[in-house]
């Protein structure tokens, strides 16, 4: 599975304007709400909230991985937003993160949500930079050729 096919420029914010966790999920429900992806903003936000209280979803190396299950979702949605102001999301490795990517599936299909998150903590892990590299990007398009071009070397 490759998350260069699963995520358009469309779904990028290119610059959060919070500084904590509980914002930076906020402003990403309210981007997916204001593109009539999800119709309730309050129950996304608050199944968002539900999973990092089972355990941070910030994986590390400046990356955090939002994700839950939600019954009206028909596709799986996946998001980037883009912090230049490093965030406390209690991460594993104790570092702010900057990079946020959010999935929404639905729980009909959890295999799908399974596949998607492995996806992106195997080119979190594998690449090393991939937050340095999203960071330096110059606008959305450069973030999403910063993401093919770190799946292109893993896979070949």
């Amino acid at each position: 599975m490759k998350l260069h096919n699963l995520l358009t420029q469309d779904m990028i914010i290119p610059e959060l304007e919070s500084e904590n966790a509980e914002g930076i999920l906020r402003e990403m429900v309210r981007f997916l709400r204001k593109k009539d992806i999800v119709s309730k903003e309050k129950e996304l936000y608050e199944k968002l909230v539900q999973r990092e209280k089972l355990g941070s979803t910030a994986i590390g190396e400046g990356i955090a991985i939002p994700h839950c299950k939600i019954k009206r979702v028909k596709n799986p949605v996946v998001m980037l937003a883009i912090s230049k102001k490093s965030v406390d999301f209690c991460s594993l490795d104790g570092k702010p993160s900057n990079i946020f990517f959010m999935v929404v599936s639905s729980p009909d299909n959890p295999s799908m949500n399974l596949q998607i998150l492995a996806a992106i903590a195997h080119l979190v892990r594998k690449s090393g930079s991939l937050a340095k590299k999203i960071l330096e990007a110059k606008n959305i398009s450069a973030v999403m050729d910063v993401i093919r071009e770190e799946e292109e070397k893993l896979n070949g």
